[in-house]
């Protein structure tokens, strides 16, 4: 157990804690297997339902691309598909099992003290008003005074952060009389450290995502050899289906996505938990951008404007030169003008009507064969 003081008399003293080692999210699953465990599971589960709505044929109207394209077109066998997949969640699964090892163990018990130094900080901020409102001709001073019985609260905010009103008694049986913080400085510090920290964490985690796939999957493009060597096998699917999205050459999987995500995990600072929900969601919108349908109730299909459709463009022969950006958001291709821009609806029903009538012409084939 440590106690802890404040060095500046006036400000609330931070509470002692003492920290132990953080239980498991589930009690019969560690957490460094759940890491490992958790995006595979989640691919697959997301994966299972688009397979169920595209075998029994359920949204028609949602399809971005008819059964006969999927038949006609892809280059690729489901066998293979799902063999390529699998090997690259091994791959998937032993880079997890690094980081895992990699990361020290997790703790809890320091959570209240960690919003105390926060509420420390927005108490020392408010230092710096009185001297910022002098600059814009406010006497900050003589405001609080005229306020200080109607709004104390606000009085002490003017005044520099001081509330001699506020104080709190610590425990024990000496029973001393200290500062204490007012409500408001807990929960801005409540939301510091719980909400705006671990959502920084995630901007920089996808941002590192999104720029490592963006350039890297532009060189596979730009590149005939690494084109043809490894990037190559991933467009032989025209027309994606969910369980396809992680169709790819074993090495362009672990560079793109795999050491990807694990270098975001790592430049984001993420605890072990953080990178479980950060991967979990990296798993789930890889399928649903390869899902083949834009579901109206998709919620993946709005958060953002990189989605099915918009992916879906880079599969095809005339789009293959944009949209490149993946898996989150599209402000790459925006920048650097490789967005594809125009209609696209002729182009798809050129390719749904060539696709059906070759079906139609290999059935008669097959028919003038059987007489």
């Amino acid at each position: 157990m440590t106690t802890n003081t404040t060095s500046v008399t006036d400000l609330p003293p931070l509470p002692s804690y003492e920290v132990v080692v953080a239980p498991d999210l589930l009690s019969w699953l560690p957490d460094f297997y759940l890491s490992i465990l958790a995006p595979t599971v989640a691919y697959w589960v997301v994966s299972i339902f688009f397979h169920v709505i595209d075998t029994l044929d359920l949204f028609p109207q949602y399809r971005l691309h008819t059964p006969a394209e999927i038949a006609q077109r892809n280059k690729a066998t489901r066998y293979e598909v799902l063999r390529d997949v699998l090997f690259q969640q091994v791959i998937q699964a032993g880079m997890s099992f690094v980081l895992g090892m990699t990361d020290p163990p997790q703790y809890t018990g320091m959570e209240e003290y960690d919003v105390a130094v926060w509420a420390t900080r927005v108490r020392l901020a408010q230092r710096a008003l009185p001297a910022l409102l002098g600059v814009l001709g406010i006497n900050a001073a003589t405001i609080s005074k005229n306020m200080a019985v109607s709004h104390p609260l606000l009085a002490g905010v003017l005044a520099g952060g001081h509330y001699p009103f506020l104080t709190t008694e610590l425990a024990g049986p000496d029973g001393i009389s200290v500062p204490a913080f007012a409500t408001w400085e807990l929960l801005v510090a409540k939301a510091i450290y719980h909400v705006i920290i671990p959502a920084f964490q995630f901007f920089i985690a996808v941002s590192v995502l999104d720029t490592w796939q963006y350039f890297l999957h532009r060189l596979m493009h730009q590149n005939k050899w690494l084109y043809t060597t490894f990037h190559s096998r991933h467009h032989r699917l025209y027309v994606p289906y969910a369980y396809g999205a992680l169709y790819n050459h074993p090495f362009e999987g672990f560079l793109l996505d795999t050491a990807g995500a694990g270098l975001a995990y790592k430049l984001a600072f993420m605890t072990p938990r953080q990178g479980i929900v950060f991967w979990v969601m990296s798993s789930i919108k890889t399928v649903d951008d390869h899902c083949g349908y834009a579901l109206p109730w998709d919620p993946l299909q709005h958060i953002t404007s990189n989605n099915a459709a918009y992916h879906d463009i880079h599969h095809q022969s005339w789009g293959i030169k944009t949209n490149f950006a993946q898996p989150f958001f599209t402000f790459w291709d925006r920048l650097l003008g490789t967005m594809w821009h125009g209609d696209t609806s002729l182009k798809y029903e050129r390719s749904r009507t060539k696709a059906q009538e070759f079906l139609e012409a290999e059935a008669k084939k097959t028919s003038a064969k059987a007489q």
